[in-house]
């Protein structure tokens, strides 16, 4: 019998939580690219809903200049719940984030927030307090600078938090190319993660079409008339 692994995601324990993704703070961040953290959230809120994980997202005063989540969080995963707050800046301060939390009965979080030195770390700090087990997702999160990302991570690790990247997360969710959905988990690298998968793809359907069909370019007849 394999024992569980401390440090590694146990999808079936697992809840996402995608905290203030939201336009306004986005313009604030510069340690990561934009497209690539809102390629990085999308592909989060697609992966929960693949995976069945619980998911909750909410945002802080959306109303003012923070702005509104983006809104391919929800497009893109239906099922996941937003939890509005009143004006708390650590997300955890919401009762209701956290009785949703508790509701579900699962202690593995997954969470990235923007900004990370605020929306990630304070609600993985008040987590961890708790007796969760808290996965930080650094690049599903963005910050003012890199400075304050290296102080966050150096922070919450101290803590007892376990950071993680995009990667790690999508490849410890999906376990086992052995799924009978292990090529939407491929769908979901490709067009968020690494981009350079996507070409790898379509190389092995190439190789694969070759096999069945033959060549395309039909080089046996170049070689004979070359030949005469």
């Amino acid at each position: 019998m394999t024992k569980s692994n401390k440090w590694m995601i146990d999808p079936s324990d697992a809840v996402m939580l995608l905290i203030d993704h939201q336009s306004g703070l986005f313009q604030l961040v510069k340690d990561i690219e934009l497209p690539t953290l809102r390629n990085h959230v999308c592909a989060l809120a697609k992966v929960s809903r693949l995976a069945k994980i619980p998911t909750f997202t909410t945002a802080s005063v959306p109303d003012g200049p923070n702005g509104p989540l983006i809104p391919e969080i929800h497009e893109l995963n239906p099922d996941a719940i937003y939890i509005p707050r009143t004006g708390q800046i650590n997300a955890w301060d919401n009762p209701k984030w956290v009785e949703a939390i508790e509701n579900t009965g699962r202690r593995t979080l997954l969470i990235a927030g923007t900004l990370t030195s605020v929306c990630m770390a304070f609600p993985t700090l008040s987590a961890l307090v708790n007796g969760y087990k808290v996965f930080c997702i650094i690049d599903a999160s963005g910050n003012w600078s890199k400075m304050a990302t290296d102080l966050t991570l150096a922070r919450v690790v101290q803590a007892g938090a376990i950071p993680i990247d995009m990667f790690g997360v999508l490849a410890e969710i999906q376990g086992t190319w052995n799924r009978p959905d292990a090529m939407e988990f491929a769908a979901i690298f490709a067009e968020h993660i690494t981009p350079g998968y996507r070409a790898l793809m379509e190389s092995y359907d190439k190789a694969q079409s070759v096999q069945k069909s033959g060549r395309e370019t039909k080089l046996e007849k170049l070689q004979a008339a070359t030949a005469k």
